[in-house]
């Protein structure tokens, strides 16, 4: 039997983090040039996250690659990745398995950072915390124009809140896409879809890549960024149709 959770909309969060969120201001650090750092940064990245990433997602979740070549048309460049927020550690893992070998950061929420002892790691496993103060913003910024100038991926989770084993896209602003447009930089997309395993309630996880996709240079910024989103709404909202396993069912609140 499935189970059952009610929502308010879709700025319902269900990650069940309670914490002090600490702010994102002038003051955080986001690009590390460090040697030391530079030198336990790549062993988290590579040593540490890696593996675990890859076990967790094939071991939890028998996951499931389809269209993954399509990455190679853009390996020799920096892109850019939207995907469904559908998952709590499968949605830091998954873009480490699916973008690998490529370095990839996360855009995140500043809770991602606020955990006492491991702000470091995770920001060494590559997250971007998203400001909360406009002091941090062109650091924010800089930071990832840089990873796409390093050639690297950028992951974004345009829908912002998390909702596990959600089998539908929710709505979301092209806010997010100005990124690509200022950047002139490819974007995948990455949908996380729901199979029935044989045994047990955690589904099977099957991710459609699909893309490259461009910004309409011929648009103006606000036009080019609404014609980006559109592509890659619709795109996630048909590769979702291959989920055949609703884990939890989501019923909106009567009013």
């Amino acid at each position: 039997m499935k189970d059952v959770i009610y929502y308010d909309d879709f700025n319902t969060e269900f990650s069940g983090i309670t914490k002090n969120t600490i702010s994102i201001d002038k003051d955080f650090k986001f690009v590390h040039k460090n040697p030391i750092w530079k030198f336990f940064e790549f062993i988290v990245y590579r040593i540490i996250m890696h593996p675990i990433a890859f076990l967790w997602c094939k071991i939890r979740f028998g996951l499931k690659i389809v269209n993954r070549d399509a990455l190679k048309k853009s390996k020799k460049e920096g892109y850019f990745v939207y995907s469904n927020h559908t998952l709590m550690a499968g949605d830091a893992f998954i873009p480490n398995v699916v973008t690998n070998p490529k370095r990839t950061y996360v855009i995140v929420h500043p809770d991602n950072v606020s955990t006492k002892g491991t702000k470091n790691f995770v920001v060494m496993c590559g997250a971007i915390p998203v400001p909360s103060s406009f002091s941090a913003y062109r650091n924010f910024i800089d930071t990832v124009n840089l990873r796409i100038k390093q050639k690297s991926a950028v992951v974004i989770y345009p829908e912002a809140h998390i909702w596990p084993y959600y089998t539908g896209i929710r709505p979301f602003p092209s806010v997010s896409f100005s990124y690509p447009v200022k950047n002139g930089a490819p974007v995948y997309v990455s949908t996380t879809t729901f199979q029935k395993k044989r045994l047990g309630k955690t589904p099977r996880i099957t991710v459609y890549i699909d893309g490259p996709f461009f910004a309409d240079t011929s648009l103006s910024p606000h036009d080019a960024e609404k014609k980006l989103h559109d592509k890659v709404f619709e795109t996630m909202k048909k590769r979702s149709e291959n989920s055949t396993y609703e884990r939890i069912k989501y019923v909106k609140k009567e009013i």
